[in-house]
């Protein structure tokens, strides 16, 4: 069994036990196979052109930054994460960016007017208007035991991949957001995580 909820799994996790979604993630979460994933060969364009976005986001960071880096979470060892660029100090992450990306009309319309924005202003459109990114992390944050991240808005310009392979970033590509730890997003995402902590310890023992 995968016995694994990650970081990607936060939206269904925090949705009604009754739904879909949900229920998904449960016969995931017990089944025998390990779903693998090849986001570079998905038919879903926005899938695809954040994967190969990402190779030209990471030439933005300096070289203590690592791509696609795995932490699990010591207080709900059910739950890990996978840090899209986590800065690492000392073999210890003291950092992460978790990069989004958005079509130029959305990023246009909806994150550019929030660049220069006190940070409690924009901390509650992003976590009304864009929940999923926010509560994941959340999750990541609880994994990482740092107080503090990066949520990364990279403005997607094209969906053809020849275009997005050869692409070079410059600073107005991109909007950093910092984002706090927030007790009460990270209280439910435990409490929601517990019946599955539950199942892991119960085979695991």
């Amino acid at each position: 069994m995968n016995l694994s909820v990650g970081s990607g799994d936060i939206a269904k996790l925090m949705q009604d036990e009754q739904t879909q979604g949900y229920q998904d993630l449960l016969r995931k979460f017990v089944s025998d196979e390990k779903p693998i994933y090849n986001a570079f060969a998905s038919p879903i364009d926005a899938l695809r052109t954040g994967a190969i976005l990402e190779k030209s986001y990471l030439q933005t960071l300096d070289e203590s930054y690592y791509s696609q880096y795995k932490v699990t979470c010591q207080e709900l060892n059910v739950l890990t994460s996978s840090i899209d660029f986590a800065k690492i100090d000392k073999d210890s992450i003291v950092d992460f960016d978790e990069l989004k990306t958005i079509y130029f009309t959305d990023f246009i319309d909806l994150i550019l007017p929030l660049k220069d924005k006190p940070k409690k202003e924009y901390t509650e459109f992003l976590k009304k208007k864009f929940k999923k990114n926010y509560e994941q992390i959340q999750a990541q944050l609880l994994c990482s035991q740092l107080e503090s991240a990066n949520l990364v808005f990279l403005c997607v310009e094209s969906y053809i991949d020849e275009e997005n392979y050869n692409r070079v970033l410059n600073e107005n590509d991109f909007v950093k957001f910092r984002i706090d730890k927030d007790k009460s997003i990270i209280d439910k995402i435990k409490n929601k995580l517990q019946i599955f902590q539950t199942i892991k310890n119960h085979f695991t023992k």
